[in-house]
């Protein structure tokens, strides 16, 4: 998979090593069923409709024995690599790809929680993040009024929602830059999503607007907001 040294290719990397303790399952939430099919390949198949991504790379735990029943047979590699945690996942499968991506090479890293991705979001992340050093993401800007909460779940105050966003994925960032904000990651507990990692360096990714069918299954309940999303795909 070699390439010309100033030719940018693009690249996603899907971290599917976790339990998904809160979905109260008897399996990791990725395998679980919505609309016809297992989670995570709502998103790999966004991925493989994309023509801008090279190829698809998916990171599991040693252990896994679901992936190669999901996964097509082309287009998608996976990573036998995963890690205890997120981070350490997405690190281990970056280490893997050593020598086979180029420095500069863009690395789209993806929930497999997240099935309402398409191709017409993967295409708008890229073109609007564009050459933009530090990378960027898809997000959401809050248009809900927000409370922090004190004692008790009492309401304790009205914080300005002006210039907050709800991170999502893909999260893009050149593999160089990526590589180099998890390694360094002070605090791996502070690191929630790879553009923390990359704003502890300093940097300030891009944010570019998503949509709210990409939302993040967690609990059982979002299931079936994620399905009324993909009926009307």
């Amino acid at each position: 998979m070699t390439a010309a040294p100033n030719t940018v290719r693009y690249f996603a990397l899907i971290p599917a090593a976790g339990v998904g303790a809160r979905m109260e399952a008897g399996s990791p939430k990725q395998y679980l069923p919505i609309a016809g099919k297992p989670m995570l390949r709502h998103a790999l198949d966004a991925f493989l409709a994309s023509p801008l991504i090279a190829h698809t790379y998916v990171v599991v735990s040693a252990e896994d024995g679901q992936i190669d029943a999901v996964v097509p047979e082309q287009g998608v590699t996976v990573l036998r690599c995963g890690g205890a945690t997120r981070m350490e996942t997405i690190l281990n499968g970056l280490q893997a790809l050593h020598g086979s991506i180029n420095a500069h090479d863009q690395v789209l890293v993806h929930d497999a929680a997240r099935p309402g991705l398409t191709p017409a979001l993967i295409a708008k992340l890229i073109m609007e993040v564009g050459e933009h050093a530090a990378g960027g993401l898809l997000a959401l800007p809050v248009v809900d009024t927000v409370k922090r909460a004190g004692p008790g779940s009492l309401s304790a105050q009205t914080v300005p929602r002006d210039g907050l966003w709800l991170a999502q994925t893909p999260q893009m960032f050149s593999y160089a830059l990526l590589h180099r904000a998890l390694s360094e990651a002070p605090d791996p507990q502070a690191i929630t999503d790879d553009a923390s990692a990359v704003e502890a360096l300093g940097l300030a990714p891009r944010l570019v607007e998503g949509h709210p069918r990409n939302l993040k299954v967690t609990l059982p309940r979002d299931i079936h907001t994620a399905e009324l999303y993909l009926a009307h795909s």
